[in-house]
């Protein structure tokens, strides 16, 4: 007859073999090792603080230093860029940012002169997460007065059969009176890749190598026949036309202010109501067209038109540099006179355009100046 303990003994192993009950003890030591505290320190907590200051005068040979107030902070990386404001000790502090590199580009109109914009910037700011940064950053009287390239259009429509043909650069005058194009060359900057790289000063001669393609203005530098007005944008198109007769996603450019034309080229479109900017390269028998992603272009006041031995850095009117990948292995290779950065580019076929943040602002420092737009403003802002 079973006695109560062997009832007991036989109804456990009945209902629970020894086989499942090492399957509950392995999940419970499972579930235990998943019950351990998280990680304490997560990405996304880093934090910057700027002291942005002014030099004003010299007294007695010291530097005499104020806060900038309410000064314009363009911070920018490679997850995202954003704006902010100094406050009255001319102070920023940055919370909850993410490890990565970062540029900050500081900017206030002059208090006096609505021409002068005080300027300053820092780039590779080392940010990690849990750290505390603390830098200061001393700001510059510069000129905004003048030609700059505000816009450059480059990635082609959204389409799958590769049409870009509807590229252009955009000028734009900052400055309160009359400038005028006659003999400016526009040239883009690709060749020269076995040295520097493009737009580098290969010999430090006092030039920049590297021209790819060169188009000039009618006239001759100093000439007046030519004239873009205060706050003028001027769009230079790479053909003249609506080019959305051959792509429903791109752009009407058949009222651009001027057009690339080469004139050796027997197949180049030239819109004849548009005036032309022309080839100076005859061995060049293309249009003049720029990369989808990465390039440089340049304005110059023409008064170095030798191309060949490189373009006097002196005469060079605005650069921009641009290029795809943030990846240190793609060195900037325009000269740092130029343009201390480069621009993120858009994604190729994206119809996106690289445009200042503000028109005609050029602190050549191209990452903080320029953002990308989601659609492309010939000829406004």
């Amino acid at each position: 007859m079973m006695n109560m303990s062997d009832f007991q003994s036989f109804r456990l192993e009945n209902i629970f073999p020894m086989s499942f009950l090492f399957v509950i003890i392995f999940i419970i030591l499972i579930f235990s090792g998943c019950a351990e505290n998280p990680p304490v320190m997560v990405d996304g907590q880093g934090q910057l603080e700027i002291v942005v200051l002014w030099d004003t005068s010299y007294v007695d040979s010291i530097k005499t230093y104020i806060p900038v107030e309410n000064a314009r902070a363009i911070v920018a990386s490679r997850y995202s860029a954003k704006i902010c404001y100094t406050d009255m000790d001319g102070r920023i502090c940055l919370t909850n940012l993410p490890t990565s590199k970062y540029g900050i580009t500081i900017r206030k109109q002059h208090p006096v002169d609505p021409d002068i914009i005080l300027v300053g910037a820092k780039q590779d700011i080392d940010i990690i997460s849990g750290k505390i940064v603390v830098d200061t950053i001393y700001v510059k009287p510069i000129s905004s007065a003048g030609i700059s390239i505000n816009e450059i259009y480059c990635s082609g429509p959204v389409n799958n059969f590769f049409f870009f043909f509807d590229q252009f650069i955009e000028l734009y005058n900052s400055s309160d009176e009359i400038k005028y194009l006659d003999g400016m060359m526009v040239m883009r900057f690709s060749s020269n890749t076995a040295g520097k790289g493009p737009g580098a000063d290969e010999e430090d001669d006092g030039d920049i190598d590297g021209v790819t393609y060169a188009f000039k203005f009618p006239g001759k530098p100093g000439e007046k026949n030519y004239p873009i007005y205060p706050k003028q944008f001027v769009v230079l198109a790479s053909d003249a036309v609506d080019h959305r007769f051959v792509c429903a996603t791109s752009y009407d450019l058949s009222s651009a202010n001027w057009e690339f034309y080469n004139q050796y080229s027997p197949e180049d479109i030239d819109n004849p109501n548009v005036p032309n900017l022309i080839n100076m390269r005859p061995d060049k028998t293309a249009d003049f067209l720029i990369a989808l992603t990465s390039d440089v272009v340049i304005l110059s006041d023409g008064r170095d038109s030798i191309w060949q031995d490189g373009i006097d850095i002196l005469t060079v009117v605005d650069g921009v540099e641009y290029q795809s990948n943030p990846h240190p292995q793609y060195k900037k290779t325009l000269d740092s006179r130029i343009d201390r950065s480069y621009v993120l580019s858009p994604p190729r076929y994206s119809g996106k355009s690289m445009q200042r943040r503000e028109p005609g602002l050029d602190t050549n420092d191209s990452l903080s100046d320029f953002e990308i737009k989601d659609k492309a403003t010939p000829g406004y802002q």
